[in-house]
């Protein structure tokens, strides 16, 4: 789906629909491009609008400008010819996502070299099939590669825009962040951190005893991005595809959904290169399923064509390691993978042939645990983080607000007594720190019990009983448990 550069404008919210409007009226009245009305009703200034174009790919106009070998761009569209359904000029300019004018240049050297016969119609309705040469080397190319996508870009421009889109040229600043965190119960002083720990670019390492919030606040971190960066489908790499772009991690701009008809006028120029796919800054995110094998490409054997690693499609955003140390494979090997991307800022990767490339190393990796650092890491790997967040228990007012928050959002009503009392319990009682989890987790427990006793849910005696039962372990009596045994 190609875009334009006003809808990606709006969806960066540098300019507002209504600016679109006004703009447009303008130039019914003055004529010329929607840029430079865009300027002149005071939505952008000549500047901005002009670094913002600059950051856009450009949609490459002759078969030259792609960085591609004519040949592996015949020999994709004819594999799409060769599949079907695609066979008009507009089908092959959608899969391929190049130009029309471009699609209809790689038809003409098709038909010139016997590989393809126009079959009639005009203009994009244009419609062509293989001939007996054609399907041949069709098969040919799909033996080499079953990759059929959209056209991929060469290795060197998707480092360019790696360098160009990286986190660090995004500006931060302290209203932002802080927004990012409302309706969480952070302190001041751990924003404050977080705020160069981001800015920089650099690795980050979370820790703390469990169930204070280090994932909800690391997950937090995504709010501050406002940026579009653009992530190929595919790179072409020593002659090879490598799929970048996965639906199932990234969130690309909704074209349906900025499609209105006051955006359709061209602005300096109509289309953005359609071979990327605009997108928010990505935040992936893995847990104990992570192992080397991830980190590495994967080379898809049955098709010959590669995936790009995870932390190559967090390119531009961040690689959240949650419960870092409780993966299958051990920190140590994990860490060890890390240290040349960490230090350099560059990555190398091995294609099946036994050929590496290298590629800049453009992700903010997110190191949450609940483990002690120390444990985890030797000094020389500690001190390639620059920044360690610790994130402990809550004060005691800070856990009351969090309570009386939770409670409140499921409608039940926490007097200042009984959010004292139940605090006492937890502590005095059962000898348990304070943790940011236990209020969500006692006032669950009441709703359901609650439920269960077709009672309304409330701070009751009975109801904070059973969920205490259920938050510490070897609270039931023997008696109570010996009944239950001889029930089962």
């Amino acid at each position: 789906m190609f875009m334009r550069i006003g809808e990606l404008l709006v969806a960066a919210g540098v300019v507002s629909e209504a600016d679109i409007a006004r703009a447009i009226d303008r130039q019914r009245e003055d004529g010329g491009r929607l840029g430079p009305n865009l300027v002149a009703v005071g939505a952008i200034s000549a500047e901005e609008l002009a670094h913002f174009c600059d950051g856009v790919p450009v949609e490459p106009a002759t078969i030259e400008d792609t960085g591609l070998p004519e040949n592996f761009l015949i020999d994709l569209m004819l594999k799409f010819l060769f599949i079907g359904p695609a066979e008009t000029v507009a089908d092959l300019s959608a899969v391929l996502r190049l130009s029309p004018r471009l699609v209809s240049d790689l038809l003409e050297a098709s038909v010139r070299g016997q590989l393809a016969a126009a079959l009639g119609g005009a203009g994009l309705m244009m419609r062509h099939e293989l001939t007996n040469a054609g399907k041949a080397r069709a098969r040919e190319a799909l033996a080499r590669s079953a990759y059929l996508g959209p056209a991929p870009v060469p290795l060197e421009v998707y480092a360019h825009w790696l360098e160009r889109q990286k986190v660090t040229n995004e500006i931060i600043d302290m209203t932002r962040m802080r927004r990012a965190f409302e309706g969480l119960e952070v302190a001041d002083a751990l924003v404050d951190k977080l705020g160069p720990a981001i800015t920089s670019g650099r690795a980050l390492l979370v820790y703390g005893p469990p169930g204070n919030g280090k994932t909800s606040v690391a997950q937090r971190l995504e709010r501050v991005f406002r940026q579009i960066i653009y992530i190929p489908h595919a790179v072409l790499v020593e002659g090879q595809v490598m799929t970048v772009f996965d639906p199932d991690v990234h969130q690309p701009i909704d074209p349906q959904a900025l499609a209105r008809p006051r955006l359709v006028t061209s602005l300096y120029r109509d289309e953005a290169d359609g071979r990327f796919v605009p997108c928010r800054r990505p935040f992936i995110v893995t847990g104990g399923e992570l192992t080397l094998e991830m980190l590495d490409l994967k080379h898809e054997s049955g098709g010959n064509f590669y995936v790009a690693p995870l932390h190559m499609k967090a390119a531009g955003g961040c690689l959240l390691i949650d419960d870092f140390g409780r993966q299958m494979v051990s920190p140590t090997a994990l860490l060890n993978r890390w240290i040349v991307p960490l230090e350099n800022k560059v990555d190398y990767l091995k294609l099946a042939t036994g050929k590496s490339f290298r590629v800049p190393f453009q992700t903010v990796v997110i190191f949450s645990t609940n483990l002690a650092p120390a444990d985890l890491m030797d000094p020389a790997f500690l001190r390639r983080i620059p920044y360690k967040l610790e994130i402990g228990p809550p004060s005691p007012p800070a856990w009351r607000r969090i309570f009386k928050a939770v409670a409140a959002s499921h409608g039940i009503a926490a007097e200042d007594h009984q959010i004292s009392d139940i605090e006492r319990e937890l502590t005095l009682t059962h000898g348990l720190d304070l943790a940011a989890y236990q209020p969500r987790f006692l006032i669950e427990q009441i709703i359901a019990s609650a439920r269960f006793k077709a009672q309304s849910p409330a701070l009751s005696h009975d109801l904070v009983a059973l969920a205490f039962d259920n938050l510490t372990v070897g609270s039931a009596s023997a008696g109570e448990t010996g009944t239950l045994a001889r029930v089962a």
